[in-house]
């Protein structure tokens, strides 16, 4: 046996299955019923009671493993599951097991400073940034950066933590009275603020690593969390049939599919590669001042946007169990 665990879906020996790894209780419903309406073989390994052995060797007791663990798990108060999660991912790969965003793949997903890394290298655009590990080196850090600015965790996840300084005076103040909390690992990211062109950010979603859909997400401006599967309209106000994740309601943000353009496509399908992530979005942002493309955020767990079929004109997990279901055919 990889793992064991209390497991609902019964015996964990079940040679070529999906194996699903997730942390949130409700965010992969919808794979989940995709696949029992085909009838395709998957167990749910859910990280709340997860343990592996580190000695465990040869075969698999299932076709692959498909990693959906969040960054923002510390959120609900499984926080300790994320770096157990890169032991256990790493344990996999080094026995050869297959694995879906894999150990490569959640480090990039638990690190903005690394996306951001990654982004520099491949020549693309990024925010201006510098890294911290202090809450109170945040006013010097900001030096020669274009305010406003943001302070981020990097280790984030919908949103969570960060905070918009239109001043060095309010960064300063925050600073001094001991108000950024720089979240889960200590490290945070001072970041230049991009005002959005058109009022809206752009997220690309691959699967296998290839193009799968756009979005445009119409932003209030008054949250960064833009989390697109738990938007709940569309860009003309009309409510999407799908329930959205009840801890997120997302208050005025709007959303519309949308095709990016050939060079941004190429660019992410760039980043997921480098990163790693089969199955991810990224996002990016056009700055309205100087026409700039910026791309922000890399996510290696993609929920999907809400009421796909309305928003994108098809629904987005039968394209993904087609591409899980090909990799455990392909044995890869």
């Amino acid at each position: 046996m990889i793992a064991s665990q209390a497991a609902p879906e019964g015996s964990l020996v079940r040679p070529g299955a999906i194996a699903v790894y997730y942390e949130h209780p409700v965010w992969f419903e919808r794979l989940f019923a995709e696949f029992e309406r085909r009838g395709t073989a998957y167990l749910r390994l859910a990280t709340e009671s997860h343990v592996f052995d580190p000695a465990a060797t040869g075969p698999a007791d299932f076709g692959l493993v498909f990693n959906r663990m969040s960054p923002s798990a510390f959120k609900r108060g499984h926080g300790h599951a994320i770096f157990y999660t890169l032991q256990w991912l790493a344990h996999l790969e080094q026995r050869g097991v297959q694995v879906i965003n894999g150990e490569r793949a959640f480090r990039h997903e638990i690190s903005k400073a690394l996306q951001l890394t990654l982004i520099a290298s491949l020549g693309l655009a990024a925010p201006r940034t510098r890294v911290i590990h202090r809450a109170a080196d945040a006013p010097e850090a900001s030096a020669g950066l274009r305010f406003p600015i943001v302070v981020k965790p990097n280790v984030g996840g919908s949103g969570a933590g960060v905070v918009h300084f239109d001043t060095p005076g309010s960064l300063a103040e925050a600073a001094q009275g001991g108000a950024i909390d720089l979240g889960f690992d200590g490290v945070g990211l001072v970041q230049e603020f991009i005002p959005a062109r058109g009022g809206h950010i752009v997220r690309v979603e691959v699967v296998g690593g290839r193009f799968l859909y756009g979005i445009k997400v119409h932003l209030s401006g008054e949250t960064f969390d833009l989390c697109p599967a738990d938007i709940c309209r569309t860009s003309t106000g009309v409510e999407l049939e799908t329930a959205c994740p009840v801890e997120a309601p997302k208050a005025g943000l709007k959303v519309e599919g949308y095709q990016p353009p050939a060079e941004a496509v190429a660019a992410v399908e760039r980043i997921m590669g480098a990163a790693g992530i089969a199955v991810g979005g990224i996002e990016y942002v056009v700055d309205d001042r100087d026409g700039t493309l910026y791309y922000y955020d890399v996510n290696a767990l993609s929920n999907f946007v809400s009421d796909g079929p309305n928003v994108i004109g098809f629904d987005p997990f039968v394209p993904l169990v087609d591409y899980l279901e090909q990799e455990v055919r392909n044995g890869r």
